[in-house]
C-alpha cells in the first residue's frame, strides 16, 4: 500500500458508506443501482482508474480496481455492477481498442456518461464461448449483429456493450470476435427482462436481443476478425481475480458480523461465543479467510507484473468461491433463525455468494482447467 493508495481508499470508503451502504436495499427493491450513481463515481475519479490519464482514466493500476471491490463488498453491496465496468470491459478496450476507439469510449466511461456490458453468455451456451450463435456478417463497410444473450450484468443501464459474436459462422474459436455496440446509435437493439434471480436482487441483469443491428466494421476490437477468443481468454485471469477478490472480501464482512452477533446473543444462559463448538467453526472459517487473503494478495502481485497464468487464476477462483459460500452458510446458521431473515446482512450475503461459483467460468470448469496442466 502506497500513500496514493491509502488516499484512494479513502475516498472509495467514504463514497461507498455514504453514497452505496445507505441505498442497498432500496436498490434489491428496485432491480437495479441509481443511473447517477455511475456520474457521481466518474466525478471522484472511482471509475476506470487502473486505465491511462490521457483516455480519462486516473493512471493507476490494477491494485486501485482491487481497492474498489473491497470497498464495495465491506459496504454489503452486490448491486453496482462496477468491477465488470472498470476492469473488464474498460480492458478490452484499452488492451485491443485502436486510438480511435479508445479516445471516443474510453472517457465516457470514466466519466459515467457510459455504462459498460460485455455480452457473452447466451442461452444455451455458457462457458463454451467458441459455439456462441450470435453472429455479426459482414455487409459493406457494416457488420450486421443477429443474436441473443442473456445473464448480462449492467444490462438496462449499459450505453456501451461488447457483443461476442461470429463473424464467420462455419468456424468455432477462429470465428468468434469482439464488436462494440453503442446502444443509442442503431436500431434493432431490444433489452429483454430484467431477471429476477436467487441473490444479487439489486444488480441489473437482462437479456439482449439483436435483430439486424447494424454497427460500422470500425467498431471490430482487434487488428481484424476471428481474435475474439483469443482476447477472451488473455482477459480470463484478470476477470477472475476479481471474482475471488469479491469472494475474500465477502468472506471476512460475513465472520466480522457473525463474530460480533455471537459475542452479543446469549442461549442456555451463555454468549454463543461461549460454546466450543462455535469458537472451532469461526477458528477454522477465520483461517480459510486468511488463507484466501494470502492467495489473493499473491495473485495481485503476480497479475501487477503480467505473470498471472490462467491455471493460478482459476485455482484463485474456484477455491474462494467455493469458501465463500460454505463459510457464509456457516455464518448464516450461527445467527439461528435471525440468519434466515432478510433484515440481517448475512442473509443477503449467504444468498449472493451462490452465484459465484457460476459466474467467470463455473468452478467445474475452473478445475478442469487447472487438471489439464497436472
Amino acid at each position: 500500500m502506497t500513500d496514493e493508495l491509502r488516499m484512494f481508499q479513502d475516498t472509495a470508503r467514504r463514497f461507498m458508506e455514504a453514497e452505496v451502504g445507505p441505498h442497498v436495499t432500496r436498490w434489491d427493491e428496485q432491480g437495479c443501482v441509481d443511473r447517477e450513481l455511475w456520474n457521481k463515481a466518474g466525478e471522484l475519479g472511482l471509475l476506470c482508474p487502473s486505465i491511462p490519464s490521457e483516455y480519462g482514466g486516473g493512471d493507476g493500476n490494477f491494485a486501485f480496481e482491487k481497492i474498489l471491490i473491497e470497498e464495495q463488498a465491506k459496504v454489503g453491496c452486490s448491486a453496482w455492477g462496477l468491477s465488470l465496468h472498470n476492469g473488464i470491459v474498460a480492458h478490452y478496450i484499452l488492451n485491443y481498442g485502436t486510438e480511435a476507439q479508445k479516445k471516443a469510449w474510453l472517457p465516457k466511461l470514466a466519466s459515467g456518461k457510459l455504462v459498460s456490458a460485455i455480452a457473452m453468455t447466451e442461452p444455451g451456451t455458457g462457458s463454451d464461448l467458441q459455439s456462441v450463435r450470435t453472429t455479426a456478417i459482414a455487409d459493406g463497410d457494416d457488420y450486421i449483429i443477429n443474436g441473443q444473450k442473456v445473464f448480462i450484468t449492467n444490462g438496462q443501464q449499459a450505453g456501451l456493450i461488447i457483443v461476442v459474436a461470429k463473424t464467420n459462422p462455419e468456424e468455432k474459436a477462429k470465428g468468434v470476435s469482439l464488436i462494440v455496440v453503442e446502444t443509442d446509435k442503431v436500431d434493432g437493439f431490444r433489452r429483454g427482462r430484467n431477471l429476477e434471480k436467487i441473490g444479487m436482487h439489486g444488480q441489473d441483469t437482462s437479456e439482449l436481443f439483436f435483430e439486424n443491428v447494424r454497427v460500422p466494421k470500425s467498431n471490430l476490437l482487434g487488428p481484424g476478425e476471428g481474435m475474439g477468443f483469443v482476447q477472451l481468454m488473455e482477459q480470463l485471469p484478470q476477470e477472475r481475480l476479481i471474482v475471488a477478490i469479491a469472494a475474500v472480501a465477502a468472506i471476512e464482512l460475513a465472520l466480522d458480523i457473525t463474530t460480533t452477533y455471537v459475542k452479543d446473543r446469549k442461549a442456555f444462559g451463555k454468549r454463543v461465543i461461549d460454546f466450543q463448538n462455535t469458537r472451532f467453526q469461526l477458528a477454522e472459517a477465520r483461517t480459510e479467510a486468511t488463507l484466501g487473503r494470502v492467495l489473493i494478495e499473491r495473485c495481485t502481485e503476480l497479475l501487477l507484473v503480467k505473470k498471472l497464468d490462467a491455471v493460478t487464476a482459476a485455482m484463485a477462483k474456484y477455491w474462494t468461491t467455493d469458501k465463500q459460500f460454505e463459510i457464509a452458510d456457516l455464518c448464516l446458521q450461527l445467527h439461528g433463525g435471525y440468519g434466515y431473515m432478510d433484515e440481517y446482512p448475512i442473509s443477503r450475503l449467504w444468498r449472493d455468494s451462490r452465484v459465484q461459483r457460476i459466474y467467470g467460468g463455473t468452478n467445474e470448469i475452473m478445475k478442469e482447467l487447472i487438471g489439464r496442466f497436472l
